[in-house]
Parts: C-alpha cells; sequence; structure tokens
C-alpha cells in the first residue's frame, strides 16, 4: 500500500490541533470573580494610553495548575477590563503567535487604538480564541510601537505571557521603544506559569523599560490583587492630607485642624461671615458688617466693654463707668423727685469720676443732666441744669478745673428708661459724662 506524505502531515496537524485545544479548554475552575470598584472622584488616571500584548503562542497552551496558561492569561486581562473604572483614557489590545498553515500573521491589534470602554475592550479579548504557533515577542513589541505611535501623553504597556520568546530579543524591541517614547512609556510584565527562564526575560524587559514593574499572573487573579495592580498602574490617589474630607486638588484651605467642619472647598466655616472662622471666633452671631479683632469678637476701641457698633459714646477714658450704650454714666448718683441735691451714695462715684479726670489732663468734658417726666417741661428743663450744676460743682471742689466741665440740663428729652414705672423715672434722673473733642 503506497503512502502519502500529505496524508501524515494532515494527520499530524489535526493531532496537534485537537492537542492544543484540549490543553487550551481544560475546566479547572480559576474562581469567581466580583471585581472591587474604586470610589467616584477619588481617583485620576495616572496614564493617557495603554497597550496590552498578550501572547497567543504555542507554549501558552501547556498546562499550568489544571488550566493552560493561554486561559490564565485571558483571565489576567479579562479581570483587568473588569476592575478598570471609567477612565477618559485610550486603550489598544494586541497578541501575537496563534500561527498555523492557514494564517501566519503573528501579530494582531484586536482592539484601538480609540477610547477605551470595557465592552470595546472585551469583545477585542473574545477575538483571540486559542493560543498556537511560535513566539515572536520581539515584533509584537515592535507593532506595539507602531501601534502607539499617535498616542500622546503617558504610555502603559502590559505584557502578559509566560516568558518564552522565540524569536530574536525583545529586551533590545523595548529598548527602541524608550527611544521612540521617551519616559512616557512604562512596561509591565505579567508572567504565567512558573518557567524561571520566562521569568527572567520578563525581568529583564521591565528593567530596560526603566519605570514599571514585573507580578506573577497568580498574585493579580484574585479581586484585592487585581484592585491593588490596577490602581498602581492606571491610577492616582487624590490625596486629603489634612483629612477634612476635600481632596487636596480642591481644598483652598489646606492644613485645616483635625474636627474642624469645613465647606465644598476644604475651608473651615464663617457662619457669621466675619472673616474668623467658626472654630476660632470667640464671638460668634457678629451681625453683618460689623469690624472684629482676630478672634471674631467685635471692636472695643476705648475699652469700656461695650463694642464699638453699640457704642453710642466712643472714646470714653479708661476707668469710666459706663452703660449699655458705652456712655460715661455716674452710675448711682440719681436724684430724689424733685431734688438736685447730690445724695451721700454717690460721693463715691464722684471722687472716681474725678480721679478719672486728673488722670487724662487733657480730657474736657460735659456733663448732661435729665430728669423724668412728671411736671412741665420747663420746669424739668431748670430743675435738670440744677442737677448737673451741682455734680459740677462736687468735681470742681474735688479739684477738677472748672473750664474742664460743661454743665448743660436736658430736661427730660433723652429718657435712660421708660416713664411709665417709678424704677424707670428713677433711671432717668441723672447726669451722663460726655468727653468733649
Amino acid at each position: 500500500m503506497r503512502k502519502h506524505p500529505l496524508r501524515f502531515l494532515v494527520v499530524g496537524l489535526i493531532g496537534a490541533f485537537v492537542f492544543g485545544c484540549a490543553a487550551q479548554n481544560m475546566q479547572t475552575p480559576l474562581g469567581s470573580f466580583s471585581p472591587k470598584s474604586f470610589p467616584s472622584g477619588h481617583y485620576a488616571p495616572k496614564v493617557d494610553n495603554f497597550l496590552v500584548i498578550l501572547d497567543a503562542s504555542s507554549s501558552m497552551a501547556e498546562p499550568y495548575n489544571g488550566r493552560s496558561k493561554f486561559s490564565v492569561a485571558k483571565a489576567v486581562a479579562d479581570r483587568m477590563n473588569q476592575t478598570l473604572p471609567d477612565l477618559k483614557i485610550d486603550g489598544a489590545l494586541g497578541s501575537f503567535g496563534h500561527s498555523t498553515m492557514l494564517s501566519r500573521k503573528k501579530t494582531q491589534l484586536v482592539y484601538g487604538l480609540t477610547d477605551y470602554t470595557q465592552g470595546g475592550f472585551k469583545g477585542g479579548l473574545d477575538k483571540i480564541s486559542r493560543a498556537g504557533g511560535t513566539t515572536p515577542m520581539t515584533a509584537a513589541i515592535l507593532a506595539g510601537a507602531q501601534d502607539l505611535s499617535a498616542a500622546a501623553g503617558k504610555i502603559a504597556v502590559i505584557l502578559i505571557s509566560d516568558g518564552k520568546a522565540t524569536d530574536s530579543s525583545p529586551v533590545e524591541a523595548v529598548k527602541m521603544m524608550k527611544e521612540q517614547f521617551g519616559a512616557r512609556v512604562c512596561i509591565y510584565t505579567v508572567h504565567v506559569g512558573d518557567d524561571p527562564a520566562g521569568k527572567g526575560t520578563l525581568d529583564q524587559i521591565v528593567k530596560a523599560g526603566a519605570c514599571g514593574f514585573a507580578v506573577n499572573a497568580d498574585d493579580i487573579l484574585s479581586a484585592d490583587g487585581m484592585a491593588d495592580y490596577v490602581e498602581k498602574v492606571f491610577l492616582n490617589r487624590y490625596l486629603d492630607s489634612d483629612g477634612d474630607g476635600v481632596f487636596d486638588y480642591l481644598d483652598k484651605c489646606p492644613g485645616t485642624p483635625a474636627g474642624v467642619k469645613v465647606d465644598a472647598v476644604g475651608c473651615p466655616l464663617d457662619t457669621d461671615g466675619d472673616g474668623v472662622y467658626d472654630y476660632l471666633d470667640k464671638c460668634p452671631g457678629t451681625p453683618a458688617g460689623v469690624k472684629v479683632d482676630a478672634v471674631g469678637c467685635p471692636l472695643d476701641t476705648d475699652g469700656d466693654g461695650v463694642y464699638d457698633y453699640l457704642d453710642k459714646c466712643p472714646g470714653t477714658p479708661a476707668g469710666a463707668k459706663v452703660n449699655t450704650e458705652g456712655c460715661w454714666v455716674l452710675g448711682d448718683v440719681l436724684f430724689d423727685f424733685d431734688k438736685s441735691v447730690i445724695k451721700s451714695s454717690g460721693t463715691a462715684i464722684l471722687d472716681n469720676v474725678a480721679k478719672v479726670l486728673k488722670n487724662n489732663p487733657g480730657l474736657r468734658v460735659e456733663l448732661g443732666g435729665h430728669t423724668d417726666s412728671v411736671g412741665s417741661e420747663g420746669y424739668n428743663m431748670g430743675l435738670s441744669q440744677r442737677r448737673v450744676n451741682a455734680v459740677k460743682a462736687y468735681l470742681v471742689k474735688a479739684g477738677i478745673a472748672k473750664d474742664r466741665l460743661t454743665a448743660k440740663g436736658y430736661g427730660e428729652v433723652n429718657p435712660a428708661a421708660t416713664n411709665k414705672t417709678s424704677d424707670g423715672r428713677a433711671l432717668n434722673r441723672r447726669v451722663e459724662i460726655m468727653p468733649i473733642r
């Protein structure tokens, strides 16, 4: 019987194909995968473009931990795709190997370079259906450089392989890629399998790339491992250095103390709008437009205890007793009804007034006399003048020059309290002091 060489070739190819398919379809499960998510708005892209290069050569059809290395490699790419957040970057997916008698195309770009979407990347990954052929890793890296030629900005190139190259040095190809893109490109490798020589090749590729790093596929197949990998390669975590809940790039008030409430731009609250943050404000609720000091309290220029915006008698000398309106009042130097005689209880107060005037020798004052509303206006005007004259006489006797004292009666026209009650009328029978400028 005549034997046909072609028949043996066909049978051999069929056998190899069947063996390859069997190896690639080993069903030892990789385990379920539920990707971890990244909080929206907490990250920015570290790169502007990425290219995944997937090894689909015949060595990837070899078994590894109950599955083919090719299945593990695809799982890495797929889980990376599931974990990537929605980023405004460009993505691409290429492969190499998969050469048969029917197809001699050793490298393929199955997706991109285009606006990255998870669906688009998965569609490209589904096109890489089997492993076979040689391992033209160098050609794949050079083809990747060509595919990225129009890319602007930073680039991440991720090579997923067992490291078994069959062509000229892929390390030299990486050096050429670095010459083309410079510091814009970083090379990352994912080693599939346990071949030390293959791992060594991938480590050399990373070293030639000058940035990036090498990992083993087994270390990033879990949800936690893949999330960590994606963050390191693709993402920059926004910092919040002062921990106020506003990221540094948005924080207009960095260094806010711990626990202080802030607004949307990271600045401590200033509820009353006085320019002093609430956590420093010793006088919250200051009315709008009122000038305040460093601790948020309204100014009290004359130091009489009444804030300037409430002080109707600014410039009160130190030591003078004032009322709620900041006016120098002779306190308990009040008068009985229809009397202008100073009560004995008021002499100590007048002595203090004299002391204040002596401590301020350049100060001149007006003594203002007042009455309640009982009686006629004319009578009360005279009564108020007699009262203020009595106070002036006492101060002159105490050593204050007459020309420093002006005495003027105002009658009942400026009540300090209500005239409808006996207590209010008693408060209105008074003498006030106003510095003259």
